[in-house]
């Protein structure tokens, strides 16, 4: 969730302010961040933030993802 290092930098915070709105230690958070948070989680942060979880994700590069648990690479089809 590299989005959400950007988005603290944009509102002047640091993870450790984070983590206080959370209520949660900063280890607990940088855990959070960089293996598989619980959708709820996903959701405090957001909130805590002022964003859409939608926000906390960078946007695809040429329409592909990586799966957080395998890697493996899916490609994002837009029907526009």
């Amino acid at each position: 969730m590299e989005q959400v290092k950007e988005l603290l930098k944009q509102k002047g915070m640091t993870a450790k302010d984070l983590a206080a709105k959370l209520n949660i230690s900063e280890g607990a958070l940088s855990k959070s961040l960089s293996g598989n948070p619980t959708l709820e989680r996903i959701n405090q942060i957001a909130d805590a933030l002022g964003v859409s979880v939608s926000e906390l994700f960078d946007t695809p590069k040429e329409g592909v993802i990586h799966c957080p648990n395998c890697g493996t690479k899916i490609k994002l089809i837009t029907n526009v």
